[in-house]
């Protein structure tokens, strides 16, 4: 006999969400709920499978490709599973000029780990992205709402102790 997957369902407390954000849209619009939504299966799951992004399809009532379209733009979402603490580190012009790249080639050494890896004990994972609109503040990086600025290798080995416990 072969096992059945579990299958994807929000939880009554997500769902309900869900629900209201879908029926804040007219009829035929519920695909401008998708953005909060993505959030939502995000914070549930952790990461957007595609058997999660094909959920969010269903329910929105739109093709799953409009969903990976979205999903694959924006880097706020994650498309394989991630660590705990997802370091999104800037590596533009600004933050470079402020010495961004020897900070992250510190970090790295740190957690031993590169750009789209998770630390083997699952707390940590690197992603690089454009611009954290924190220029003035370079070299900088973000963990969920929370940026650090003015990064230093003696601040970086600060806040992933402090993170670590």
């Amino acid at each position: 006999m072969t096992e059945v997957a579990n299958p994807i369902e929000f939880t009554p407390e997500r769902l309900a969400k869900v629900k209201d954000m879908i029926a804040r849209y007219p009829e035929g619009k519920q695909k401008s709920a998708l953005l909060p939504v993505l959030h939502v299966a995000q914070d549930q799951w952790g990461w957007l499978s595609s058997e999660v992004m094909d959920h969010v399809a269903e329910m929105l009532s739109i093709q799953p490709i409009e969903v990976y379209e979205v999903a694959t733009f924006y880097t706020m979402f994650h498309l394989q599973p991630v660590g705990k603490h997802v370091i999104e580190y800037c590596r533009t012009g600004p933050c470079c000029l402020m010495g961004a790249e020897s900070v992250y080639d510190h970090l790295q050494q740190k957690l031993g780990i590169k750009t789209g890896e998770t630390t083997p004990d699952g707390l940590f994972s690197l992603k690089e992205v454009e611009c954290l609109a924190a220029c003035g503040w370079g070299p900088v990086f973000q963990i969920r709402e929370k940026y650090y600025m003015n990064l230093t290798n003696e601040k970086v080995d600060s806040i992933i102790e402090e993170l670590s416990q």
